[in-house]
């Protein structure tokens, strides 16, 4: 398996990658069409040439294929579809979501990586992608870079069946725009990158959106300058960049010169001065503020007893609202309410949001009573009446250890250490006898969403 790649991506790279400007070498580790392969390997099909797409099928046709199968891909079946852009001629398995059971075979490639590197060398992105720095293991197993990962891949591949993808940089940024640019789209599976082949690879890549941490947010805003990839970036007045985006304005000049200073040990080291809470969800079908403002309300109950159980109390409260795509729109993704879209490696992505909309809070509080109508307000200030509503994410901020509670001359302690009972009596509860056990009754209304999620893992199937 790992033969071909060494011999053709060898005449692309140093064989050490210390040899190279920086003094240390990365991979990114991404296990390929992830959910899919393992549905298709528990079936005894292989996940590279079987057609398999993984969705709940009771959802209908409107719901999104969490993954297909890279044979699927090459078919023009773009990634995280809808079940109804599959072409009705197009002949695929169609497999049920089940988040636990991928969570385990992650947590067992995990295990693999663990016999060949330590744990603090690792920094896991994601369920099925991973950074790992392997400076100091070239000399230990005395082989290259290209060696090295070719091995990963070959230990999770006689293992589980399942084919990885890597990028190898020099540093964190240009080890992962390896996998995505360059390693995805090769026979290899494996892609290089350092600072001397950046400009070369990445740096003229189109749509901008395919880059690491560049969403289309930032992707329209760049466009206002005429700017649409990192090149672009690069040769743009840095204090423009600073006026448009303040001091995230750092990490895109940075990666427009392919930089990258942080490492996998300062990561692992970092400790934040404040913490944060969120949760979000796509909703079933298009739903009317009224209807939004119910499952508003369940998330915001979920999201309170867990900063309850965290023993913690929140700043601010924040709201992002994703309004359904509105009819008229183009292929291009552009309509008269200006919202737009990148067509790239992860599909079309819509501007249908209003972005991130954050309220401090009067007092640092883990109130029910004081939260939900925050909540319940911002919602009202800062979204539309008139326009469907189809994802809805909340989020705490500024979030402390619950001795920084603060109250203020009105505040009734009494009333709100009984509620405080109450929301540890519910808790005590649901971790008794499940979520579901107690439930408010705007749970049992018909566009309600918590009592299927409460049974969901992440939003899909256990």
């Amino acid at each position: 398996m790992g033969s071909t790649a060494s011999a053709h991506i060898t005449k692309l790279m140093p064989k050490d990658c210390s040899s190279a400007n920086e003094n240390r070498c990365y991979i990114c580790i991404d296990l390929k069409s992830f959910y899919a392969s393992v549905e298709a390997v528990d079936r005894g099909l292989d996940p590279m040439t079987v057609n398999l797409a993984v969705a709940d099928p009771d959802r209908g046709k409107t719901t999104i294929c969490l993954a297909i199968t890279p044979a699927m891909k090459q078919l023009g079946i773009r990634n995280r579809c809808r079940v109804y852009e599959i072409p009705d001629n197009v002949q695929y398995v169609k497999a049920k979501p089940r988040m636990r059971h991928y969570m385990e075979v992650s947590a067992h490639i995990y295990g693999i990586y663990l016999r060949y590197v330590c744990k603090e060398d690792i920094h896991v992105y994601s369920i099925d992608e991973c950074f790992i720095d392997i400076t100091s293991y070239l000399g230990l197993y005395h082989q290259t870079a290209i060696e090295f990962s070719n091995m990963l891949r070959q230990a999770v591949f006689d293992d589980t069946g399942i084919c990885a993808t890597v990028g190898i940089g020099t540093n964190l940024f240009l080890a992962k725009v390896a996998l995505d640019i360059t390693a995805k789209h090769t026979k290899e599976h494996i892609g290089y990158v350092d600072q001397k082949t950046f400009v070369a690879k990445v740096g003229k890549h189109r749509p901008i959106t395919d880059i690491w941490n560049v969403g289309p947010g930032i992707a329209e805003r760049l466009s206002h300058y005429g700017v649409f990839d990192l090149c672009g970036v690069a040769a743009m007045d840095e204090d423009v960049l600073y006026r448009e985006f303040g001091s995230n304005a750092r990490y895109l000049i940075d990666h427009a010169h392919g930089i990258e200073p942080c490492t996998i040990a300062q990561i692992q080291a970092y400790k934040p001065k404040a913490q944060s809470l969120c949760s979000g969800q796509i909703l079933p079908s298009d739903y009317t503020y009224d209807e939004a403002l119910v499952v508003l309300k369940e998330m915001a109950d979920a999201l309170i007893l867990d900063l309850v159980d965290r023993h913690a109390v929140a700043g601010s409260v924040s709201i992002s609202i994703g309004y359904a795509r509105q009819p008229g729109a183009d292929s291009a993704g552009y309509n008269g309410s200006g919202a737009s879209a990148y067509q790239g490696e992860h599909g079309t992505r819509p501007r249908t949001h209003r972005g991130n909309v954050t309220r401090k809070l009067p007092e640092r509080t883990h109130s029910r009573s004081r939260l939900l109508p925050a909540f319940e307000t911002l919602f009202a200030q800062t979204t539309s009446h008139d326009r469907p509503i189809r994802r809805l994410s909340i989020g705490f901020g500024s979030i402390l250890p619950e001795e920084f509670a603060e109250d203020n001359l009105f505040t009734d302690v009494q009333a709100e250490n009984d509620e405080q009972h109450l929301q540890q009596a519910i808790l005590a509860v649901r971790g008794k006898f499940g979520k579901n056990a107690l439930l408010h009754g705007r749970s049992l209304t018909e566009k309600a969403t918590a009592r299927e999620r409460n049974c969901q893992i992440g939003g899909h199937r256990a």
